[in-house]
């Protein structure tokens, strides 16, 4: 007599996959505003400013932003004077333009702030004359290449100046006949 078959074997269950936890997703206003978090720490004022706006945009009204945004302004205003104090011309223009162009975001509470927009429209409008006086007399010296250093550092900070601008054409068209002269002329 055959030996009884042997009972089958069922193999032990497989658990079913435990359920994929996906993490929630972290708004882009939070991802945005946690950026410019970070740059700002790393003493990138306009750059944060920039990131605060893009995270307001995304969510208005958000509470990070609204708690940050003053300080990053004033400390890029106040860089600005520290520049302009330390003959940093380029950069004491930069950040006042910057400032020009954040003092009227939503987010700022510029009714609080120690200087007013005109205030400061005034300091880069001061700066760019004396920059431009500077450039003038560079220029009327014989000094080409000096005058057309001035004339960039304004269009730097302010590209729409018309009379920089127009004397920057000016001198580097002038510039470039006077390198084709030949020698002695």
């Amino acid at each position: 007599m055959p030996p009884p078959p042997a009972p089958a074997v069922t193999p032990p269950a497989i658990p079913p996959p435990a359920p994929v936890v996906v993490p929630p997703a972290i708004p882009a206003a939070d991802k945005l505003f946690a950026e410019g978090m970070e740059t700002l720490q790393q003493g990138g004022h306009e750059r944060a400013l920039e990131l605060f706006s893009a995270a307001w945009h995304e969510k208005p009204g958000h509470a990070g932003v609204a708690r940050e945004f003053d300080g990053a302004l004033l400390a890029l205003k106040k860089n600005g004077d520290m520049a302009y104090a330390q003959g940093k011309w380029e950069d004491a223009g930069k950040r006042w333009m910057g400032t020009l162009r954040f003092i009227t975001h939503p987010a700022a509470n510029w009714r609080g702030y120690p200087f007013t927009r005109s205030e400061v429209r005034a300091k880069v409008d001061q700066l760019s004359a004396a920059l431009t006086v500077m450039a003038l007399t560079e220029y009327r010296r014989g000094d080409v290449p000096s005058a057309i250093a001035g004339w960039k550092t304004i269009l730097s900070y302010d590209p729409g100046h018309e009379e920089a601008a127009r004397s920057l054409e000016t001198a580097t068209k002038q510039l470039d006949t006077l390198k084709k002269m030949p020698p002695g002329k």
